[in-house]
């Protein structure tokens, strides 16, 4: 690096872009304010140093860590799904004669009183209690020094690979990490109080990049030559594996993160922010913080984008805003061609299943809302969940905000059309839509863009499971 750096030009503000002039060469770099959000507006030469801290900003910090995990023989009993995919009666019935399963750490409130609020103080309580009796009965032990792991799933036939490490937290912060959605600040609640009563990460955040050759070369050889630690499939007939990294490969990883400027989170939002909250009350509690402690890092897996597999959300409607059933398709036809049709699903993007009445009609937007898209500078406005919101279920369902609305609800991908037709026949929806499912290139545009997408856009499968690698802070 040079001496001295030219500052050509430059913006203050959330984001901070600049151009800086080195060798004679243009460099485009984008990063975050300095850590005293000063940031000088002038031409001139500066030292290089005085860019050091927006230049480690641009590094993504990947981390081995001293996992806590169970033997090999009770993984496949300790490894629950993740706490916020099941509710209250699906994680008791999971739970239900396995007393070593990890949702009774994630899901305590299942093993108390029905009518306890969730979020209550004895809640969490609870977590730490069950965490400290696993950690005797699985057994769950500390590894013996940090290390990387890999985390192999397999669904279908079709295999992702990610690492398993610590990130961040100041990544996340400072949009090295990026997101694509908002987080609800009771959720967000929730989990950093899990977190900072245990003492634990329990939930795993989901990542993704674009892959690099060396990184995925390093994966394939492992994964390839050694045996995993565990490899089961689970009841959903998902196959987990994971392998301990050689130690050999850990720096050409941490050198390999530190050339990505940009990572982004696929799925764990809340995990994501409720650790950098969970970071902020220990450091507040820790007189001799010094920023290098293990609750300035989070979990996560970090898979390669080509690899990962995107579902689409479905929607159902409860009523159809007083319309009768010929007044409603005749709104819909302004906007969309509609033809009934025997398929259930989208082919292509731009088009819609639609079930109403125990008939599937095809929507496809009329060539008006293509040509709408085009003049619109939001990245978010194309995408197949924004255009059904704009131009169907806000002007003709009147269904302005879906985050609050009580008339729509969402289904995972992964619960097939036939869950969308029971909902609808049994009068539970008046309606439902299939939709074509977002590309993980939509999600790195959309975060790169700094825009949020409409909520429930992704649904990401397989999923990980909790237990089989906990972060201890």
């Amino acid at each position: 690096m040079p001496s001295k750096i030219k500052i050509v030009s430059g913006k203050a503000n959330h984001s901070l872009t600049f151009k800086v002039k080195a060798y004679k060469q243009m460099v485009n770099l984008e990063g975050s304010l300095p850590s005293n959000g000063i940031f000088p507006i002038f031409c001139g030469f500066l030292p290089c140093d005085f860019f050091s801290d927006v230049f480690r900003k641009l590094m993504a910090v990947i981390k081995p860590f001293t996992a806590l995990r169970p033997s090999k023989e009770s993984a496949q009993l300790v490894a629950s799904v993740p706490y916020d995919v099941v509710n209250g009666e699906e994680a008791c019935a999971a739970a239900e004669r396995n007393n070593l399963s990890f949702l009774r750490v994630t899901r305590s409130e299942i093993e108390l009183n029905k009518n306890i609020n969730p979020y209550s103080p004895e809640v969490y309580k609870k977590a730490k209690e069950n965490l400290e009796l696993l950690k005797k009965e699985a057994p769950l032990k500390v590894d013996d020094k940090p290390r990387f792991y890999l985390y192999r799933l397999i669904m279908n036939g079709k295999a992702q690979t990610g690492i398993a490490a610590t990130f961040s937290v100041d990544d996340y912060d400072n949009a090295v990490i990026l997101k694509h959605e908002k987080t609800r600040k009771e959720k967000e609640d929730d989990r950093t109080n899990h977190i900072a009563t245990t003492k634990a990460q329990t939930g795993t955040v989901f990542l993704t990049y674009r892959g690099v050759k060396k990184i995925n070369d390093i994966v394939g050889e492992t994964t390839n030559n050694l045996d995993p630690v565990y490899d089961f499939t689970a009841s959903d007939k998902v196959k987990h594996s994971v392998w301990i990294l050689p130690d050999k490969h850990n720096q050409t990883i941490t050198d390999e993160f530190k050339k990505i400027s940009k990572l982004y989170i696929a799925d764990g939002h809340h995990r994501a922010a409720s650790a950098s909250r969970a970071r902020k009350v220990m450091a507040n509690n820790n007189v001799n913080h010094k920023g290098d402690e293990e609750y300035n890092f989070f979990i996560a897996v970090i898979f390669p984008a080509e690899e990962v597999n995107i579902l689409p959300y479905n929607r159902i409607v409860c009523d159809l805003n007083g319309l009768s059933e010929e007044e409603f398709l005749n709104q819909v036809s302004e906007k969309f061609e509609i033809q009934k049709t025997s398929l259930k699903e989208p082919a292509q993007r731009r088009s819609f299943g639609m079930y109403l009445n125990k008939q599937w009609y095809s929507l496809k937007a009329r060539d008006s809302i293509i040509a709408s898209l085009s003049l619109s500078d939001s990245v978010g406005s194309g995408l197949d969940v924004s255009i059904l919101q704009d131009f169907l279920l806000n002007p003709v369902l009147g269904i302005d905000d879906q985050r609050t609305s009580k008339k729509i609800d969402f289904i995972g991908g992964i619960r097939g059309t036939s869950e969308l037709e029971k909902l609808v026949d049994s009068g539970k929806a008046a309606a439902a839509f299939s939709l074509y499912p977002v590309s993980v290139e939509d999600l790195i545009k959309i975060s790169d863009a700094g825009e949020i997408m409409p909520p429930k856009s992704t649904w990401f499968e397989p999923k990980l499971r909790d237990g089989l690698l906990v972060h201890l802070i």
